[in-house]
């Protein structure tokens, strides 16, 4: 018997404005907003809005770190390397093609939940507009296994996903181009820094911080890593997802 392949996707713009209407149009508050980092020094660090929440980042796929996600596996799974994961995290796996920039944004929301998503008033109660709180609500008691099947079947947010592609200001590729950049999402919850990409087995710890020291913490912690492992390559985006600057 044939099993039929995930779907694919066509993939998602580093673009803080094609993440925001994507985020909006899915219920995240005004008062959040994607910004784009600059840079991973602290003066262009600086000029990212206050009250980070979530970074996404997009990162190119090389043969140094494609070793490196291996080896790490294998050192968790020996038990070289401590991976403790709060039952708290939101953490789900990515099977549909490209769409690793949807999956970095619901890891970003998800984890945050409980203060970026829209205030749901009694009379939007019924038929709750809210998708992120549907999702939610749909997926919490699911494996990471099971989640990512649910994504693939849901045309809602491959509806959505779509829309936000077409939304890019750059030329959007064939759906059989070989794409070799990746989205991850790095969060705080429960007072640690979680690094969440759906082609992981686990969310991976990367150990305690204060309140407040997501962004700074993401730099020194993770993305210097990936910059390290990038072969050379430039290829590189990053957006925080914080207060909005435009209320300010």
């Amino acid at each position: 018997m044939s099993h039929k392949p995930p779907p694919k996707w066509l993939p998602l713009e580093s673009n803080p404005s094609v993440l925001n209407d994507f985020s909006y149009a899915l219920g995240l508050s005004t008062a959040y907003a994607w910004s784009d980092i600059f840079g991973f020094d602290d003066e262009l660090l600086a000029m990212v809005p206050p009250n980070c929440r979530a970074v996404v980042l997009l990162f190119p796929i090389t043969d140094k770190s494609e070793r490196f996600q291996k080896e790490e596996r294998e050192d968790i799974e020996n038990g070289k390397r401590a991976n403790e994961v709060s039952s708290n995290v939101y953490y789900m796996k990515q099977t549909v093609g490209n769409a690793c920039g949807t999956i970095g944004v619901f890891h970003a929301i998800m984890n945050n939940r409980e203060d970026v998503l829209t205030n749901q008033n009694e009379e939007d109660e019924e038929e709750n507009k809210n998708y992120f709180r549907r999702f939610f609500e749909k997926t919490k008691d699911m494996t990471p296994d099971e989640r990512a099947k649910f994504v693939e079947t849901d045309t809602d947010l491959e509806s959505y996903h779509a829309t936000a592609v077409n939304a890019g200001d750059t030329e959007v590729p064939s759906l059989d181009a070989k794409i070799d950049l990746h989205f991850i999402a790095l969060v705080e919850r429960d007072g640690r820094l979680y690094e969440l990409d759906g082609r992981k087995q686990s969310a991976i710890d990367h150990g305690e911080i204060e309140r407040g020291d997501l962004l700074k913490q993401s730099v020194e912690r993770v993305i210097k890593g990936f910059m390290e492992r990038a072969d050379g390559s430039i290829h590189f985006g990053a957006c925080a997802l914080a207060e909005n600057s435009e209320l300010f």
